[in-house]
């Protein structure tokens, strides 16, 4: 049976993909659950279709960055879904790709002829498909919806390598400090409770992230008891505001 389980991960939302909205269209419910748990936990905004009907009235009134396939569904396939989704003009560059358990080459090389941008077979490993994902979504054009570097006054917040610098000189980041800083920073302007930020799922109160909070202000406030980027939003977590 397919695993779309985060693999251990318990740590924030740090993805690639924040920003992103794909669908997910598969009639299987769990396997369709289970895959919004795992690609939202990657950042990317989700929504489910249990068949090929539903995915359709969706794609007519939103814009998706990327849709997920299933093949075999009762009714509509997803070769066809494929071939209507190509065929509409406001869909038509939207990429697809084809998450089955037919994986024989005759299926493949249909699935791609069709117009799908990639074709994975079942049983998948997770990681696998957020790369897919995420490579599918660079070869078709898209940018990213985060800026490699952060400012913040006099700090600079490199996103790829995970450094702060501060007037220019190298900031020692703690490596879940990194990650609370650039979980904050994919969602910048935009309060984040303070649960989603622990690196601790035994942290009930939410204690470390404050701990992380208070030592990261020390490092890129001028003044930490009044920060002016790294906020606390009351009752609900912490926002990043950057330049």
């Amino acid at each position: 049976m397919t695993d779309v389980r985060p693999h251990g991960r318990s740590g924030p939302i740090a993805g690639p993909g924040v920003g992103r909205h794909l669908l997910v269209v598969d009639d299987d419910d769990r396997i369709r659950e289970l895959l919004k748990e795992f690609l939202a936990r990657e950042g990317y905004r989700v929504t489910g279709a249990a068949h090929a009907a539903a995915a359709r009235r969706l794609m007519e009134i939103i814009e998706f960055d990327l849709v997920i396939l299933d093949v075999m569904m009762p009714g509509e396939s997803g070769f066809d879904l494929t071939s209507w989704v190509r065929a509409k003009a406001e869909t038509s560059k939207t990429p697809v790709l084809l998450l089955t358990a037919r994986g024989d080459p005759d299926d493949r090389i249909e699935g791609l002829s069709r117009g799908a941008d990639d074709y994975m077979s079942k049983p998948f490993d997770p990681r696998e498909l957020a790369l897919r994902i995420d490579a599918i979504l660079r070869r078709t054009g898209g940018k990213p919806l985060t800026p490699r570097e952060i400012k913040l006054g006099t700090a600079v917040f490199d996103m790829e390598r995970l450094e702060l610098s501060r007037d220019g000189k190298p900031q020692r980041l703690t490596e879940a400090e990194a990650q609370l800083l650039k979980t904050l920073a994919i969602h910048a302007h935009a309060p984040v409770e303070r649960m989603s930020l622990s690196p601790d799922t035994a942290d009930i109160t939410g204690r470390a992230v404050d701990v992380q909070v208070t030592r990261l202000r020390r490092k890129l406030e001028a003044d930490p008891k009044n920060p002016r980027y790294l906020q606390t939003v009351r009752g609900v977590g912490y926002m990043l505001a950057p330049d």
